[in-house]
C-alpha cells in the first residue's frame, strides 16, 4: 500500500511558516535579569505548516502544490528558496505585502526548549486576496487531475470561513476526498470535508464541551460527525492513541511506546499519511493505524521533520495489524 502512495498528487491548502531553531548551552544566568544565558551552538530553519504536510506528502512519494499566502519580506524569500531546495512546486504560493511572513523561532538549551519567540499575522486575508488564491486553486484543478486536497489550518488567516467552504465544494462537485486538519476559529465551517482530523483538546473547544474520559470523547465525536457530515472523523489522543469512526464503525488504537524528543510537527504527519491512504480508499482502521504510527515516529526526531516512507515500512512491519 506504501508504494500505491507513488505518483498521488495532493494539493495542500493552509498556512505556511519556517520554524527556526536556535540550540544551545546554559551554563549560567544572567546579571541582568532572572533568565539563562544561551551559549549559541547551532541555528538552523525547516518547512513547517501546510509547507511541512507538502514535505511528508513528497517523502511518501506523493507530488504535492502548496497553495498559500506568505508575506513579501525577507522571510518570505526564506520560504520560497527553501521549498524550492526541496522540489517543492511553488507556483501557487501568492505574497502580499499586507501580511508577514509566520516565522516560529524556538530556543533550546541543549533538547530542551526554553523559549518560543511567533512572529505573525493572524487577521484573515482580505477579500481580494481570498478571491485571487482561490482563482490559483481553481486553475491548478482545471489543469491536472488531484488524488486529495488537503486543508491545514493554522488560524493565520488563509482558512477563512469563505476559503474552507469554497475549496470543499469545488473538490466536491470534481470528486476529489478533502482530508482537514483544523483549528478552533473556523472548528464548524468545514461541512462536507471527507475526513476531519482534530486534536481531543480542539475537539473540545470546537465543540465547547468537556469531554474528559474516552466515553465522553466518543460521544462528542458521534455529535460531531452528525453536524459536519464527515465521511471519516479521527481524533489524534497524544499518548492515549488515536480514535477514528466511519458510519457506525468506531475504533480506538492505542499508542505506541515512544522515545518523545519533540511533537512539533507531528500533526502534520498524521494528515499527510491519513490523506494518502483516503486517497487510496483504504479502510477507516488502516487509516487510523498508519497514521498512529507515522506521528509516533516524528516525535522520536528533535524539529520538524517529514516522515520516511522506508521507515514508516519498517515501522509497519514491526507493528502489523492482525
Amino acid at each position: 500500500m506504501i508504494e500505491g502512495f507513488e505518483g498521488l498528487k495532493a494539493l495542500v491548502v493552509g498556512d505556511v511558516m519556517i520554524d527556526a531553531y536556535t540550540k544551545g548551552v546554559v551554563e549560567r544566568m544572567s546579571p541582568e535579569a532572572p533568565v539563562p544565558i544561551v551559549s549559541l551552538r547551532s541555528r538552523f530553519r525547516r518547512l513547517g505548516g501546510a509547507a511541512n504536510v507538502a514535505l511528508n506528502l513528497q517523502s511518501l512519494g506523493a507530488i504535492p502544490m502548496v497553495c498559500s499566502v506568505i508575506g513579501d519580506d525577507l522571510h518570505a524569500d526564506w520560504m520560497l528558496r527553501m521549498m524550492e531546495e526541496e522540489g517543492l512546486d511553488t507556483s501557487c504560493m501568492m505574497r502580499s505585502e499586507a501580511r508577514v511572513t509566520t516565522v516560529k523561532h524556538r530556543v533550546f538549551d541543549g533538547d530542551r526548549q526554553v523559549l518560543r519567540i511567533d512572529e505573525e499575522d493572524t487577521f484573515d486575508l482580505n477579500n481580494e486576496e481570498q478571491s485571487y488564491l482561490f482563482r490559483l486553486i481553481e486553475r491548478q484543478l482545471s489543469r491536472q487531475p488531484f488524488d486529495v486536497i488537503v486543508l491545514q489550518d493554522y488560524n493565520k488567516g488563509v482558512l477563512t470561513e469563505w476559503m474552507i467552504q469554497s475549496v470543499i465544494r469545488l473538490a466536491r462537485d470534481k470528486g476529489i476526498p478533502v482530508a482537514v486538519d483544523p483549528k478552533k476559529r473556523n472548528f464548524l465551517a468545514y461541512e462536507g470535508a471527507t475526513l476531519f482530523k482534530p486534536n481531543a483538546k480542539e475537539l473540545r473547544e470546537g465543540l465547547g464541551v468537556t469531554a474528559e474520559t474516552l466515553d465522553e470523547l466518543r460521544q462528542a465525536m458521534r455529535s460531531l460527525q452528525t453536524r459536519l457530515g464527515c465521511e471519516y472523523l479521527m481524533v489524534t489522543l497524544s499518548e492515549q492513541g488515536v480514535m477514528i469512526s466511519h458510519g457506525q464503525e468506531f475504533h480506538h488504537l492505542a499508542a505506541f511506546p515512544r522515545n518523545i524528543v519533540d511533537v512539533s510537527g507531528a500533526g502534520d504527519t498524521v494528515l499527510s499519511v491519513a490523506a494518502l491512504c483516503l486517497a487510496l480508499h483504504q479502510d477507516a482502521k488502516t487509516i487510523a493505524h498508519l497514521s498512529n504510527l507515522a506521528g509516533g515516529l516524528v516525535c522520536e526526531t528533535l524539529g520538524v521533520t517529514p516522515i520516511h516512507k522506508e521507515r514508516l515500512a519498517q515501522e509497519i512491519a514491526l507493528h502489523r495489524e492482525p
